[in-house]
């Protein structure tokens, strides 16, 4: 359960926003002692749609050098290559990590939902490069295995992620947002 400003914050929308769904129902919440208390799950679901619609307008925009620098690119020129490489990668594909000071992974979500800690392990070990080449204009994700993984999330449910996609969407939303 959230209150209005963590909803808020969450959501990267205005608390005014969150009280108006609520209100309308578009998220599940209830008044307790006169505020709005937030379902987790209903808030996530909402997220989502947000996410997917800015997606949707994400697969129109135009990759650039300037524009892949802009949403934390490292650029890379030497001969006749000219590159433009992510590495904070997970970012864009909506991995969350967190880390005990020995390196090892203590928690890990994708787009907020936990998953187990050894399968975060095995998914960040799979994309070894995220880059712009700006000779061509495409945008490469070089991987190891299968571009599609059987995730089983820590409640219970089950889905297929694309990583390969997540991250090109991932990529095209954040440059969208600039």
């Amino acid at each position: 359960m959230n209150t209005t400003t963590a909803a808020a914050t969450k959501a990267n929308v205005t608390v005014a926003t969150i009280r108006g769904w609520a209100r309308n129902g578009v998220i599940t919440a209830t008044k307790v002692a006169g505020r709005w208390v937030i379902d987790t799950a209903s808030l996530a679901h909402r997220i989502a749609i947000g996410a997917r619609r800015l997606a949707r307008k994400a697969k129109n925009v135009v990759l650039t050098v300037a524009n892949i620098k802009a949403i934390g690119g490292n650029e890379w020129i030497r001969g006749s290559y000219h590159r433009v490489y992510l590495n904070d990668w997970t970012e864009f594909a909506g991995i969350e990590v967190s880390r005990y000071n020995t390196g090892n992974i203590s928690s890990a979500s994708i787009g907020g939902r936990g998953i187990a800690n050894g399968r975060a392990h095995d998914l960040l070990g799979t994309v070894s490069k995220v880059y712009f080449d700006a000779t061509d204009g495409h945008l490469y994700v070089e991987h190891h295995g299968a571009r599609a993984y059987e995730i089983r999330y820590l409640d219970g449910d089950r889905d297929t992620l694309n990583l390969v996609a997540r991250i090109s969407v991932g990529v095209r939303t954040a440059i969208a947002a600039l």
